[in-house]
């Protein structure tokens, strides 16, 4: 396995230089000792502990009914669970700042380990028969320690996300898409409510779940939680004023309840902008595009406390309505530097500069490909993925839980300044 970028480990480790993890851990424990701790008494304090510890107890059941709630929702609606995507020839690229992803030679062949299943997700609502699809996926993002507080507390490099895929409720073709702009605006502005509608479902399924089967938890945790009331609150991001960086925390400030949505922001290449690509083959890159042709959503969540008051709002899901027409997927990967140029096919349906699509050559094939009648076999779909760790962080910080570290057993987080153990 071979690793871009540096590790830091607080008492700090370096680059690997061909150490074995042996090595590694020897080298840190004798560093340990000579600031007058044992291995005993670091691995007690950061493991054993809180292993024994009543809160973790609490927290594991409230995340066992959270997800069951959730799995037995999607099933109701028809979903079908599929396997789980670990490595890839490509992954989520992410908009945001996380050090290159790990790469594993297999049979001589590297794989990327995966961001999320964000492409395997829409492959496997190809087929018309899949209305959905739902899976606890893996996701490992190697995100740079964060100077941040609020984000020192908040983040795992390796954590579950359950991720969801659903098939839009109204097809648009491709002359639709170019030539009925107004038309087609309206359709995705109804099927962006029916999005948002079904993960507010998703969510009083969830909430449901804990509440009925272990709201004596909830309790012990000194926190608050209600089923919440339908619909959220929405704010288009450009329509909040003031900075980025504090968003979540002021607008969940200004709502009652625990949920809220930040609808339109600008970020991955498969979130759905509209319009963007015109007849005439030119984009709407590098011009101002507001919230509200954007089709995507974050989910925000925050705790409550008995005695009044919240906890601060955390964004816990992600997710939009998807690019579906070939021709825009194409130049949505090349606005955002994703691929360097487009995929080129002979006559025969071979890849002819596979070489320069770097792992993109077999997912944008198959987004080419047509069905038997000769319309486009790429899935028109919303999605979406929630953080577990996240959101439980989210709903239960308070009295007791603090940090993310605190509702898992083997948590990652890039801020926690020592080697992980397990």
């Amino acid at each position: 396995m071979s690793y871009a970028g540096s590790s830091s480990f607080g008492t700090s480790v370096g680059g690997l230089n061909g150490s074995s993890i042996g090595e590694v851990f020897a080298d840190w424990q004798n560093r340990i000792n000579a600031e007058g701790n044992s291995f005993a008494s670091v691995l007690n304090a950061k493991y054993l502990e809180k292993w024994n510890s009543e809160a973790l107890v609490e927290a594991m059941r409230i995340r066992t009914a959270l997800v069951l709630g959730l799995q037995e929702f999607f099933v109701k609606k028809g979903l079908i669970n599929i396997d789980r995507v670990s490595i890839s020839p490509i992954t989520d690229p992410l908009c945001h700042d996380v050090e290159h992803v790990p790469v594993i030679a297999y049979q001589n062949v590297p794989y990327r380990t995966t961001h999320s299943m964000i492409y395997s997700k829409f492959l496997a609502c190809m087929n018309p028969q899949v209305k959905g699809i739902f899976v606890d996926s893996p996701n490992i993002r190697l995100e740079m320690p964060h100077q941040d507080e609020v984000k020192q507390k908040k983040y795992l490099i390796d954590f579950s996300q359950m991720d969801v895929e659903v098939r839009r409720g109204r097809a648009i073709s491709g002359d639709d898409y170019l030539d009925r702009q107004d038309e087609v605006a309206q359709i995705l502005l109804g099927e962006l409510d029916n999005a948002l509608d079904f993960f507010e479902d998703m969510i009083v399924a969830g909430v449901s779940s804990v509440l009925e089967s272990c709201e004596d938890a909830v309790q012990d945790l000194g926190i608050e939680l209600k089923v919440p009331q339908k619909p959220f609150p929405r704010f288009y991001k450009d329509e909040c004023g003031g900075s980025d960086d504090d968003l979540e925390k002021r607008l969940g400030k200004k709502v009652e309840g625990q949920f809220f949505w930040i609808l339109g922001l600008l970020r991955e290449n498969y979130d759905l902008v509209y319009p963007f690509l015109n007849r005439d083959g030119t984009t709407r890159q590098g011009q101002i595009i507001p919230s509200r042709q954007i089709y995507n959503y974050d989910l925000c969540a925050q705790a409550a406390y008995p005695q009044g008051g919240r906890g601060e709002a955390f964004e816990v899901l992600s997710g939009g309505l998807r690019e579906w027409y070939y021709p825009a997927i194409i130049a949505r990967l090349l606005a955002n530097k994703v691929i360097r140029e487009a995929p080129r096919f002979d006559a025969a349906g071979n890849v002819t500069n596979m070489r320069e699509l770097d792992g993109y050559g077999p997912f944008l094939a198959a987004a080419a490909s047509k069905t038997a009648t000769g319309e486009a076999a790429f899935p028109q779909t919303f999605g979406g993925g929630l953080g577990i760790e996240r959101s439980l962080f989210a709903l239960l910080q308070g009295p007791v839980i603090h940090t993310i570290d605190q509702v898992t057993y083997f948590g990652k987080n890039p801020d926690a300044g020592s080697p992980f153990l397990f």
